[in-house]
């Protein structure tokens, strides 16, 4: 996530004053191959501004995910994360339809619950019957945390079956789990040799990434186990000889946040924050296989302790052309029929999409990209996006071919100096039009 933490990367610093341009106008970098400017979509809604202060609850939106209610698909969900502001649930219309509070700092001195990332899986064993599930990463507690999908539900479609000793995911004990190094991106798969149902969870400020099964237990809740982790490289040689880290806070290393795996091929994709799109197999074996880096790649940067800043340094030419740091918000796109489809990620530094091939055949080969620009003067685009959610499927009268939904990391007009985000709502099928025209 670029905005509303310490700057970590040489493309933090430029992203800043690209990010002060409209939606509506595409920055420099939102030229597709052979210098042609991106195709722009409009968002049909979005959801209302979340404020990240006191008076807002500090709640930040972040990333999303689209429920299909197969039996009436007019009645379909968004789900949606805020960070210490819960999750909150959308209609079609991004109407709020249920909030749910993050659980409070088990002390003190602790942190509260900060809600990051979330994902789906459908058809989970429990004991009253198969059901879906909403899995997110609580940051502040260092644990996932599963809510029941029951649309007919009184009182909201979501409710918490978390097992209360759940363990905690990459800290050893209250003390570690302060220190924030805790479950931040999430992908979830379903093995379908085993039938059996997973979360993959990054690690914040570390390259870590942990296999977690998902286990129902008899009283209806679900915990998890650690399957297995994998470490992705700090560090790149580079054709010059020297080796590059990416500029960060003293301490951190680059971290991993937005997660997806293709369940036909059982592929992990992971957005290294500011390296590029790394691919692996989503039981985390074999060897990861760096597919599309970023524009930064390879650029020095030397780190400001005074403006928490880094000050970048000459490009040596190493990086890629289709993103700019941070990569964010992993989707897949699929076709209706067959294994076609796209990749998806967020090219936070230049406000853009971008869109790869999903067959592995393809070498996941770029195939272009596209900006989500202001619809009108009261619902303008998405900046600065840190997640985001497809989903190829009708969705009753408002999004019949499809749903595209879209962090928005800036939104406008917004209230005076306030941290404003919300969520954007865009046509699937708008999308397509202009991708393949």
């Amino acid at each position: 996530m670029r905005r509303h933490r310490p700057v970590r990367s040489t493309a933090l610093v430029l992203g800043t004053a690209l990010a002060a341009l409209s939606a509506a106008v595409p920055p420099a970098g939102a030229q597709a191959d052979g210098g042609r400017a991106l195709p722009g979509v409009v968002p049909r809604a979005e959801a209302a501004t979340l404020y990240d202060d006191e008076a807002g609850g500090n709640a930040n939106a972040d990333d999303p995910a689209i429920w299909r209610n197969d039996a009436d698909p007019d009645r379909s969900l968004v789900v949606a994360t805020a960070k210490e502001g819960g999750l909150r649930v959308y209609d079609l219309d991004a109407k709020v339809v249920q909030s749910i509070a993050a659980p409070p700092a088990p002390g003190p001195d602790d942190a509260p619950g900060r809600f990051n990332n979330v994902d789906l899986v459908h058809g989970v064993e429990l004991p009253g019957g198969r059901a879906d599930v909403a899995v997110v990463t609580d940051r502040g507690h260092d644990r996932l945390r599963v809510y029941r999908i029951d649309p007919g539900r009184r009182g909201g479609p979501l409710t918490e079956i978390t097992d209360p000793a759940a363990p905690a995911v990459f800290s050893s004990g209250q003390e570690e789990i302060n220190e924030q190094a805790t479950a931040y991106g999430l992908a979830t798969w379903t093995d379908p040799a085993s039938g059996r149902a997973y979360a993959l969870a990054s690690r914040r400020s570390r390259t870590g990434i942990a296999l977690l099964e998902l286990v129902p237990t008899r009283a209806g809740t679900v915990t998890y186990r650690t399957v297995r982790t994998v470490e992705l490289p700090a560090a790149f040689p580079l054709p010059n000889g020297t080796t590059w880290q990416p500029c960060g806070e003293p301490g951190e290393l680059p971290q991993v946040e937005g997660m997806v795996v293709d369940p036909a091929s059982g592929t992990l994709y992971a957005g290294q924050e500011d390296v590029g799109i790394w691919r692996i197999r989503a039981d985390l074996s074999g060897k990861p296989k760096l597919l599309d880096k970023v524009r930064e790649f390879g650029v020095p940067g030397t780190y400001d302790e005074e403006t928490e800043e880094c000050a970048p340094g000459a490009d040596p030419g190493y990086g890629g052309k289709h993103l700019s740091a941070d990569v964010e918000g992993l989707t897949l796109l699929t076709e209706r029929t067959g294994d076609d489809g796209y990749l998806l990620a967020s090219s936070q530094g230049d406000n853009t999409f971008a869109l790869y091939d999903r067959e592995l055949s393809d070498a996941n080969e770029y195939e272009g990209g596209f900006r989500v620009s202001a619809a009108s003067a009261a619902v303008d685009g998405s900046e600065e996006c840190d997640g985001a959610a497809v989903l190829n499927a009708p969705l009753g009268r408002r999004y019949p071919r499809g749903l595209l939904v879209v962090q928005d990391g800036h939104d406008a007009p917004g209230d005076g100096d306030r941290e404003a985000t919300n969520f954007k709502f865009v046509d699937l099928g708008d999308v397509m039009d202009r991708i393949d025209d």
